[in-house]
């Protein structure tokens, strides 16, 4: 590996200036690191070969992070790294150890918040043959956008019976008039901040994305029937957004069935209209009923650009409350397309998603900033040093983590040879070991092995 090459740079315009020889850092990673970046780089590097012929090649450039940069630097997170991953943009890492002690965070969620990378993207999707737990895992094919930054995970907590926790309770009982605290001398607090900026930036990149690849919906997911000016707030910030900033290419899923009906039936008025998406429209107060007519007449207003059946071709954004959602992406994973939520509500999600193809050993995952153009792209599970160097694990996590740094480079043509070699493999039944245990008929093959069973099913 050589660091020799260019550094990817931000142009004027705010995209990515990629040379053909960028300097990518990495980090390999602790406990099963090693073994599982020795065979992703291997992909990598092949599926760069074979879709660009040697004009397009990734500098590699080590930087240290986790146990490797503790027992060099006695520093579990040099400033060296973070400097390297700020100058060069783009970067990939493996599993790191969360240090053992009070007040020491996690690694992972320094780089992020050091470098603000706001965007937690995780696409979900199943390769063939991939064991499942559930009937047609192959319905599922979603792209998670959580937002990083904000939310319970922004880290402003007190212990229970601290001098700060009881100074700010005595604050929210005696200045604000708070008498919901249960039990307030026992109470840990944590503070959960929702912005507009923050929710407006990751629903911008969730729908410029869902615009790039041509998906069909972005889907708000929230918990804002009883969070209402945080998680409610968000869904009103993301809908309001779209409308701003993206009125020609997006249609709301309301006034999809507005125009509907419209189209169904011309002579409609306005509020047969607002009953037919409203059920509860004669339930309602005097005011909601005036709103929900008020939104079929915003609706009519679009007939010029979205009538006509033309929003049949519009990008949908919708919303769906977060509970709801983790039942739904089961029983009706086609429903659900983009998803744009917030930090916990993405956490549990993504996980309980990666669940049903495969389990997050194979689930990819990337840390973005769009406006510096900062990303750090990782395995989403953890190190398993129990296996360390024995060339046993799966290093699909790394490896889709790598396709999906491709694509954000804009060399999709070798992130498709990544995901083909994958879906390849994984169909002829040449699996490491988690799969292999689950598949009948599968041959039970070494880290590397599946490295090289990936670079050679990517020429199928």
């Amino acid at each position: 590996m050589t660091s020799e090459g260019t550094p990817i740079t931000m142009s004027s315009t705010g995209a990515l200036s990629v040379p053909s020889h960028p300097i990518i850092p990495f980090i390999e990673g602790d406990g099963t690191g090693p073994d599982i970046w020795r065979a992703s780089v291997r992909i990598m590097d092949g599926a760069v070969l074979k879709a660009y012929g040697g004009d397009r090649k990734l500098a590699w450039k080590e930087v240290l992070a986790g146990e490797k940069a503790f027992r060099q630097t006695e520093d579990w997170l040099p400033q060296a790294t973070v400097d390297a991953f700020r100058e060069y943009l783009v970067g990939i890492k493996g599993p790191l150890t969360t240090p053992v002690g009070k007040g020491i965070r996690s690694l992972n969620v320094a780089l992020r918040q050091m470098l603000d990378l706001y965007v937690c993207l995780r696409p979900v999707r199943w390769f063939r043959g991939v064991p499942s737990p559930v009937k047609d895992p192959g319905a599922v094919d979603m792209v998670i956008y959580r937002e990083n930054t904000e939310d319970i995970y922004a880290g402003i907590e007190w212990p229970a019976e601290s001098a700060e926790v009881n100074k700010l309770i005595r604050f929210l009982e005696t200045e604000m008039g708070v008498k919901k605290i249960r039990f307030p001398k026992t109470s840990g607090i944590g503070i959960k901040p929702v912005s507009r900026e923050g929710s407006e930036r990751l629903v911008r990149a969730a729908i410029e994305y869902a615009l790039r690849y041509q998906r069909k919906s972005v889907t708000l997911v929230h918990k804002g029937n009883i969070m209402k000016f945080t998680e409610g707030a968000f869904k009103d910030w993301g809908y309001a957004l779209a409308q701003r900033e993206f009125r020609a290419a997006t249609v709301t899923q309301r006034e999809a069935w507005i125009l509907e009906n419209i189209e169904k039936n011309p002579n409609i008025t306005v509020e047969e209209n607002a009953r037919q998406f409203e059920p509860g429209y004669d339930m309602a107060p005097a005011p909601n009923q005036a709103e929900f007519r008020a939104e079929v007449e915003a609706a009519v207003l679009l007939g010029p650009t979205h009538g006509d059946g033309k929003w049949k071709n519009k990008l949908i954004i919708k919303d769906s409350i977060a509970d709801i959602t983790l039942q739904q992406v089961m029983t009706r994973p086609r429903d659900f397309d983009v998803i744009a939520t917030l930090n916990l509500n993405g956490d549990y999600l993504s996980d309980a998603l990666a669940a049903q193809i495969g389990g997050i050993g194979i689930a990819p995952g990337g840390n973005i900033n769009y406006v510096t153009g900062h990303a750090i792209f990782e395995a989403t599970h953890g190190t398993a040093p129990k296996y360390a160097n024995l060339d046993k694990v799966n290093p699909g996590s790394v490896t889709l983590s790598g396709a999906l740094m491709l694509r954000h480079l804009g060399w999709d043509e070798a992130a498709d040879l990544i995901e083909k070699g994958m879906d390849g493999a994984i169909g002829a039944k040449t699996v490491t070991y988690d799969f292999a245990r689950q598949m009948e008929g599968a041959k039970e093959i070494r880290c590397s092995e599946f490295a090289d069973a990936i670079i050679r099913h990517m020429g199928d």
